[in-house]
């Protein structure tokens, strides 16, 4: 776990992040977890809230987007977007007040495509953040560096093709000096690496999916639909080696992550996956194949790893209460999920085997998130279910607030941030 949270943490200048930071989506390991304190305590966070009760500060972030939080030192950041995509920005708030520090207009887009669901936007992409910059990201679109002091835009490209079809949704992933971004649309599907520094393209590989489509004289079958995927990457040392773990549609990947080079994958038939890997022990991969029936697989890692490994390396295959869109948790050795029906489930990961299962109060589209022997659940209806893990599980808290949640929960220190459709929360803490 430690490995992962310094591979993220590694900054320009060669430093590691403070644990305490939420520097991308899903947090300092990209898992979900916040790092427990180093004396062991807990660090304090909020269980019960309200909007008259434990709310530090409320900030309105009119538009369209479902974008996490990133929190390091005193600024808080998301991305945002009008209605209808015409227009896209960055927001810093100040930590300690909610006051906006900067409402950035960064890309305007004279006919952006229409989204054609309810789920997506044209800010769900979630930034991440370093000691010196900011980075935002719309898909093709665009994608931007921004002085953390100033706002101001050190570099950003829009020269990176891909028809997201229905919106824009992986957001970026920091590995060394480098920014990943995933782009899978229904024309092409590549993922590259950016310098953090620059914005120079270090690496770009192709997928090497065969969705099966393509019928003669090379028309494709369809709109391409079954082609995209929303997911982030995550990272796993196999062997001594770095792999960047990807999700698409189709295909799962394990890539080289200096190089870029693939490794080796997994197929199924799902796609639109939205979830991120998680990891028991680096011994083993947690995936999720997406929309369709979607399947939660584990997928044994060792150094064998080459080619298509779905037959030799996927240990089971669940399909009883998995989510389509939110990532699982590891906590202690066992995966938690959330069914967009509200069904949180604890899987053993020897087994695959569903150990337990407890009913949530709506519809979970948000990816929960671990802190003080408690995940916190959000739900579309505005409502956050706080369950202490064990066994059995149990709900301890039920917190309403005024609009829902399509965004994760961030963070911090001793404080949530917690974005609904139309504004972001600090929950408890020192104001």
């Amino acid at each position: 776990m430690l490995m992962r949270w310094i591979i993220f943490g590694i900054g320009m200048a060669g430093t590691l992040h403070a644990l305490a930071d939420w520097p991308q989506f899903r947090g300092p390991g990209g898992d979900g977890i916040y790092p427990p304190a180093k004396d062991g305590k807990p660090h304090g966070f909020s269980v019960e809230w309200s909007e008259t009760e434990n709310v530090v500060w409320k900030t309105p972030i009119p538009g369209r987007a479902w974008s996490t939080p990133v929190v390091m030192g005193d600024q808080v950041w998301v991305t945002n977007a009008n209605e209808d995509g015409t227009k896209m920005s960055a927001v810093c708030l100040a930590k300690a007040s909610g006051r906006k520090i900067h409402d950035l207009l960064l890309f305007e887009n004279a006919e952006p495509e229409p989204l054609g669901n309810r789920v997506n936007g044209y800010g769900s992409c979630s930034p991440a953040i370093d000691a010196e910059r900011v980075y935002i990201h719309f898909g093709s679109y665009g994608t931007a560096a921004l002085d953390r002091a100033t706002g101001a835009v050190v570099w950003q490209r829009r020269d990176l093709p891909c028809r997201h079809f229905r919106g824009p949704g992986s957001s970026v992933a920091l590995y060394k000096n480098t920014l990943i971004l995933t782009m899978d649309g229904v024309d092409v599907q590549y993922l590259a690496a950016l310098d953090r520094k620059t914005g120079k393209t270090v690496w770009k590989t192709d997928r090497t999916t065969d969705f099966g489509d393509v019928e003669a004289g090379g028309k494709i079958r369809g709109d391409g639909d079954f082609r995209k995927a929303y997911s982030t990457p995550a990272f796993v040392t196999v062997g001594g080696r770095v792999q960047l773990i990807s999700p698409g549609a189709k295909a799962c990947y394990g890539y080289d992550a200096d190089s870029g080079k693939e490794l080796w994958k997994v197929t199924y038939k799902g796609y639109s996956n939205a979830a991120s890997p998680v990891f028991i022990d680096d011994k083993m991969a947690i995936i999720n194949t997406g929309l369709g029936k979607a399947h939660l697989l584990g997928v044994r890692l060792d150094d064998q790893l080459t080619g298509n490994v779905t037959r030799s390396h996927v240990e089971w295959d669940v399909i009883k209460r998995i989510p389509t869109l939110s990532s699982p948790v590891v906590v202690d050795g066992k995966i938690y999920v959330t069914s967009e029906l509200g069904v949180l489930s604890r899987i053993d990961p020897a087994s695959g085997k569903i150990e337990e299962s407890i009913p949530l109060k709506g519809n979970f589209t948000a990816s929960a998130v671990h802190a003080d022997g408690h995940l916190y659940c959000l739900s579309e209806d505005g409502e956050a279910m706080v369950v202490r893990l064990g066994v059995p599980m149990k709900i301890v808290a039920t917190n309403k607030l005024d609009d829902g949640f399509m965004a994760s929960p961030a963070l911090d220190g001793d404080s949530l941030y917690l974005r609904t459709k139309s504004h972001v929360y600090r929950i408890g803490g020192m104001p």
